[in-house]
């Protein structure tokens, strides 16, 4: 069960990331774009991932991954959060993070955590 506090607590732990609101939704965001958000109508995360590991999400766990019409054009996949995994959760969260923030931000992110070891 990954609820949507856990996922606050694993996105805001990242630089420069920040929690606001996109689509009447609680969205966080790092440099100005979204690495998730909440779907109050399916009361569920929605991650963003490619096309091709949201098939493989959803054939591999129909009883976590879903999507919906409006989602399936995009690169997003939502979750059950009675269903997801905490692990899968904060490695796709880390992914986006590091794919959406400053180099800068990134690396020296990374160097804090080598030197906390």
């Amino acid at each position: 069960m990954v609820s949507l506090d856990d996922l606050r607590a694993m996105v805001l732990a990242l630089p420069d990331t920040v929690e606001t609101t996109s689509w009447d939704a609680v969205s966080f965001k790092v440099n100005g774009k979204v690495i998730l958000y909440w779907n109050p109508r399916y009361d569920a995360p929605v991650f963003k991932v490619s096309h091709d590991e949201r098939d493989m999400l959803i054939e591999a766990d129909p009883g976590t991954f879903f999507t919906t019409d409006h989602h399936r054009p995009h690169g997003l996949v939502l979750a059950r959060p009675e269903g997801l995994d905490p692990g899968w959760a904060r490695a796709n969260v880390e992914r986006v993070w590091r794919a959406q923030a400053k180099k800068a931000t990134v690396r020296a992110w990374e160097a804090g955590r080598l030197a906390r070891g």
